[in-house]
């Protein structure tokens, strides 16, 4: 297992004086990355081999979100390495050692140049021991893509979206998600727990358009974002929000 300890920053700050959603992603992914340094398979010396690891399907979920300087640590592991992917757990804890938030991966390792699963190295499996799962939530589940509905926006995906993989980045898709959440619902709930599966990229110079549709209860939401320019769905979602106190 691998702890890494953040502070939070007043930018990464909401209105409501929280940590945002993205952030949190943002931090998560830190984690990640700095767990792949730890091992000495850094993100970037994958790179320079022409491989990297790709988040295609993952779950979040937060009894509440730090707020600014506070100290947060991120512990996560490995319950899971299979020919060419792994499942990344994740625990939140606050300075005085509560769970306040945990999430769980599937990431897939890629190989960059033939843009297909690549076999994750032996020598990553002999340096990431797995551990127990935490978190039993089906990340993999279908979601159903949500059609166009009330609450839709369009976006232009512009070169800053990308992320070294030339992929858009992963916390666009959240960003892209939460801009269409019915204004009552981001003023007065925070989310509480967040899903995505991806299913294909957009590109840059391309149009998106992200559609958002009540879920099973009033506080429950659907999500879809859909490349206009190439026709397709590049993500589906869930989410699910609770009133703030």
């Amino acid at each position: 297992m691998f702890d890494r300890q953040f502070q939070l920053r007043y930018f990464e700050m909401n209105k409501f004086g929280e940590a945002s959603p993205v952030t949190m992603l943002t931090l998560l992914e830190e984690a990640a990355s700095d767990h792949c340094t730890f091992i000495n398979h850094g993100l970037y010396d994958l790179y320079a081999q022409n491989v990297a690891w790709l988040l295609i399907s993952g779950y979040m979920e937060m009894k509440r979100y730090p707020r600014y300087k506070e100290k947060i640590t991120i512990r996560t592991w490995l319950s899971a390495l299979k020919a060419a992917r792994g499942y990344r757990e994740n625990l939140i804890y606050d300075e005085r050692e509560n769970v306040i938030g945990r999430a769980k991966g599937l990431w897939v390792f890629y190989d960059i140049k033939k843009r297909r699963p690549a076999k994750i190295f032996d020598a990553i499996h002999e340096r990431w021991a797995k551990y127990p799962v935490e978190c039993n939530y089906d990340i993999e589940e279908k979601i159903t893509p949500v059609e166009k509905v009330k609450h839709c926006k369009k976006f232009n995906v512009y070169n800053y979206d990308m992320d070294a993989n030339n992929h858009v980045n992963n916390l666009r898709y959240l960003q892209w998600a939460m801009e269409t959440v019915p204004e009552d619902i981001s003023e007065n709930y925070f989310l509480r727990s967040i899903e995505g599966r991806f299913s294909k990229e957009a590109y840059a110079g391309h149009e998106i358009e992200s559609f958002t549709e009540q879920g099973e209860t009033e506080n429950c939401f659907k999500h879809t974002i859909k490349d206009l320019t190439g026709g397709y769905v590049c993500v589906t979602g869930r989410s699910m929000w609770c009133r703030r106190k």
